[in-house]
């Protein structure tokens, strides 16, 4: 896949926001229906549309609906805009999930709708496999509409294929074999398409060094379940980047407390 080919999209069946609805669908590139959900700043300064939005991509079986994304979306709605969405086969969105792949596509129609609400600046937040698709679209969007004004990934794998810790095995369980996939589907509401990556896209670790000179910052637990810490630090090591390991914090939005996202919120300057 190229970035040329992720870049072009369009938007369908967007309500108007003076209708008082939030929410939109969004269609991918590869024609995928995406359920997208707009947060305004909670208590606006002043009139109009404050300059920046947050972008939540949430993680794997995760959705807009999920209390997790929900209070992540709360919490930076007191500072900006917040944008949130479903990734592809999670929630009400189309398609199946291709666990980071092609949902760099998801995460650009994203950032294209904030723009088009009135957004002068856009920032992505995500959250485990959402940090490793906010590192790629990073790398292969750098053009106004679809780029990003600053990434944070949260808990991000910094590799492909990683199966060192147990949930990491389940996931690959999950993900790989028939009845995991029916897991998924029915245990997770999460839909996960049956191939194998051809080819196999970038990984994170290799994206980092390519979003430059967009400010980038790594924030991962050292207790994290999933990713052990040798993967934030490989991550902050391959480009220009900014690394939190937060003491006792385990994986990804479920253990982001309002302290932690208020932290990153005064890093990306929100006021």
């Amino acid at each position: 896949m190229t970035s040329e080919e992720e870049g072009a999209f369009h938007i369908v069946d967007v309500p108007s926001l003076t209708s008082g609805s939030p929410r939109a669908m969004l269609r991918t590139s590869d024609g995928v229906r995406i359920e997208a959900v707009h947060s305004p700043l909670a208590a606006p300064r002043t009139a109009g549309v404050p300059d920046t939005a947050v972008v939540v991509a949430h993680g794997f079986t995760g959705s807009v609906h999920r209390p997790a994304v929900r209070r992540t979306a709360r919490a930076f709605a007191r500072r900006a805009g917040v944008v949130t969405f479903s990734f592809r086969g999670h929630g009400r969105s189309g398609g199946r999930s291709t666990v980071g792949d092609r949902e760099v596509l998801d995460l650009a129609a994203a950032v294209r709708w904030a723009r088009e609400l009135g957004y002068a600046r856009v920032v992505t937040v995500g959250f485990s496999m959402g940090g490793s698709v906010v590192l790629r679209h990073g790398a292969l969007f750098k053009d106004a509409p679809s780029r990003a004004d600053a990434v944070v990934a949260v808990s991000a794998p910094a590799r492909w294929y990683y199966r060192g810790t147990a949930p990491m095995r389940r996931v690959h369980w999950v993900i790989t074999r028939p009845a995991g996939r029916l897991v998924g589907r029915y245990g997770l509401r999460t839909r996960i398409h049956d191939r194998d990556w051809d080819p196999v896209p970038m990984s994170p670790v290799e994206a980092v060094p390519l979003i430059a000179p967009t400010p980038l910052l790594i924030v991962h637990g050292d207790r994290d379940p999933y990713f052990p810490v040798d993967h934030p630090r490989m991550l902050a090591a391959a480009g220009p980047a900014e690394l939190w390991l937060e003491e006792g914090m385990g994986h990804a939005e479920n253990a982001a407390g309002e302290a932690l996202l208020a932290r990153i919120a005064d890093w990306l300057s929100l006021p």
